[in-house]
């Protein structure tokens, strides 16, 4: 007769661990154990945390970022231009933005992008907001900041399409080299994406 190595309640919570993406059974058992071995408190807090953050956090009105307030930071600061706003996939992306310190529009989050083979169309994204806010807040330049991958690459250009005729102008993130690459270890599609986004200087 086996034993039972694993405690229920111990492997409930690897369990629960491995619905989160990027998260196999060797990290969700770590990640069990290390919260076991802690203090009690320090679990409970955890669990304190995650009780509350769909109480605690919404959608803001305007860009659809992640808010405790409403309108968002951004979106309620006057230093940042209301005409020029960028539009990013996931709020991951407005993060790695911000984090550089030069973009001072504001933002819309689109919470996912076109994929048909996988049921997501125009209207599980925030596509129809960001077509509304244009009209509505005169907003002069709408910046595409959508990943290179295919579904990314598909979003943008029914963006394009849908923006036609508001008179905004549509611009589209670079992409192609990163800095500190040499040339010649650059895929095809990189480098044809920078000849592509070359600029004048």
């Amino acid at each position: 007769m086996s034993l039972n190595v694993v405690p229920p309640a111990l492997e409930k919570l690897i369990a629960d661990f491995r619905r989160l993406p990027g998260i196999g059974q060797k990290t969700a058992t770590r990640l069990a154990l290390h919260l076991l071995r802690r203090p009690a408190a320090e679990a409970r807090g955890l669990a304190r945390d995650i009780n509350v953050l769909h109480d605690a956090i919404s959608l803001c009105s305007n860009c659809f970022a992640f808010s405790e307030q409403d309108p968002c930071g951004i979106c309620a600061d006057v230093r940042r231009d209301p005409k020029l706003v960028c539009v990013v996939e996931e709020s991951g992306d407005l993060m790695a933005i911000e984090k550089t310190g030069t973009y001072k529009g504001q933002y819309h989050i689109l919470h996912g992008v076109l994929s048909p083979m996988d049921g997501i169309g125009p209207g599980e994204i925030k596509v129809e907001g960001l077509v509304q806010r244009v009209r509505d807040q005169h907003v002069e330049e709408v910046l595409l900041a959508t990943s290179s991958t295919v579904p990314g690459e598909a979003t943008a250009s029914y963006l394009v399409n849908r923006l036609q005729g508001t008179g905004v102008k549509v611009t589209r993130l670079a992409c192609g080299i990163p800095m500190g690459m040499d040339i010649k270890y650059a895929d095809e599609l990189t480098l044809a994406s920078a000849i592509r986004s070359r600029q004048k200087v």
